[in-house]
């Protein structure tokens, strides 16, 4: 390969002679190879950094959005709860009772039919609360054309019922089931009030 040579311009002192300087352009060219190896690895190196830090900004963004929007919804949360907690307690003190003693009478029927078709004229008794007689014994008599045997119970809630025939009892009781879904209602706001109290 040939030598390119260079021509010197620096002005001439008296000592010196003029000089040429002697490049090898394959020199050149490794050098210039070199810079640009390490120019497009600091560039490299710069954008790996850059998307690191912009991974490791969203992330952290990401996150507190995440946690911003889970207080919205407990928040959210809590005040739907508040506001139908006066209703539910409502539907469940007074409408649920009366749906109670308006569908004892078909519940005892239900109840009823089943052991009928096996006792065929044997008696039915049935131990009731006096203020729900009326209901229950119109309905078991129309529908069913069993011979009824009626005993009040005082002590009886208006939705419990025991129905005998023969050896077998059943027995019914709306009361219980009524008190029980007021205390899951309770229960379920006492312990949401706990959580959102303690965090």
């Amino acid at each position: 390969m040939c030598a390119l040579r260079l021509e010197v311009f620096d002005l001439p002192d008296a000592t010196s002679t003029r000089s040429t300087v002697v490049v090898d352009t394959s020199a050149l060219e490794d050098i210039r190879m070199q810079a640009y190896e390490q120019g497009y690895t600091a560039g490299w190196d710069d954008a790996a950094a850059t998307q690191t830090d912009d991974q490791t900004r969203i992330k952290t963004d990401f996150a507190r959005n995440l946690q911003s929007l889970g207080f919205t919804f407990q928040e959210a949360r809590m005040h739907v709860l508040r506001a139908i907690q006066p209703l539910l307690q409502q539907i469940v003190s007074r409408l649920l009772p009366e749906m109670a003693r308006e569908t004892l009478a078909s519940i005892a029927l239900e109840t009823l039919m089943p052991l009928a078709d096996e006792m065929a004229d044997a008696p039915v008794t049935v131990v009731l609360n006096p203020a729900s007689r009326h209901a229950v014994e119109e309905l078991l008599e129309q529908a069913t054309g069993l011979p009824l045997i009626v005993i009040e119970e005082p002590t009886l809630g208006e939705g419990q019922v025991y129905l005998r025939m023969g050896d077998t009892e059943t027995r019914i009781d709306l009361d219980r089931a009524t008190a029980d879904i007021a205390s899951a209602v309770r229960d379920f706001f006492d312990h949401t009030e706990k959580d959102q109290r303690h965090g």
